[in-house]
């Protein structure tokens, strides 16, 4: 793996210096985030747990990958100015675990009603629905058919 610097900055303001880089990996994978964190603090004079690599973009079809670094003047610095989730990638913080709530168990539903069809006595007995109950009566309704041609209003 040979890493090439591209760009420096010094950014006063940040206590940083901001380092644009690519690196050539032929016949291996991109390299992981913190061989690039050890390869950038040996060619920057810095220890390791100053430089905080951004990102690095692989280039299609090609075994090289460019990306942003930002070496700062202490850890501490770099904790007050870097974004929580660029910091837990690069192992300088811990990732904030969730607490997760316990849900409180659902209540028992309902008893089952008895049917509607089954009368309750008041000895808590079933009484049987009606062996034979009357069929229903049919339902008619009257439409008056008027044809097409008729000239009615």
């Amino acid at each position: 793996m040979e890493l090439e610097i591209v760009s420096k900055r010094e950014n006063p303001l940040l206590k940083r210096t901001e380092v644009r880089f690519k690196v050539l990996h032929p016949k291996e994978m991109t390299p992981a985030r913190g061989a690039l964190r050890d390869q950038l603090a040996k060619v920057l004079n810095a220890t390791r747990d100053i430089v905080v690599v951004d990102f690095t973009r692989s280039e299609f079809g090609q075994s090289s990958s460019h990306g942003y670094a930002k070496v700062y003047k202490s850890k501490e610095d770099a904790e007050k100015v870097e974004r929580k989730h660029i910091l837990v990638r690069n192992g300088l913080r811990e990732a904030e675990k969730k607490v997760e709530k316990v849900k409180e168990p659902k209540p028992a539903p309902p008893l089952a009603t008895p049917p509607l069809d089954v009368e309750v006595s008041p000895d808590l007995e079933p009484v049987p629905p009606d062996p034979d109950p009357p069929p229903p009566e049919p339902a008619t309704v009257t439409v008056p058919v008027i044809p097409w041609w008729s000239e009615q209003k």
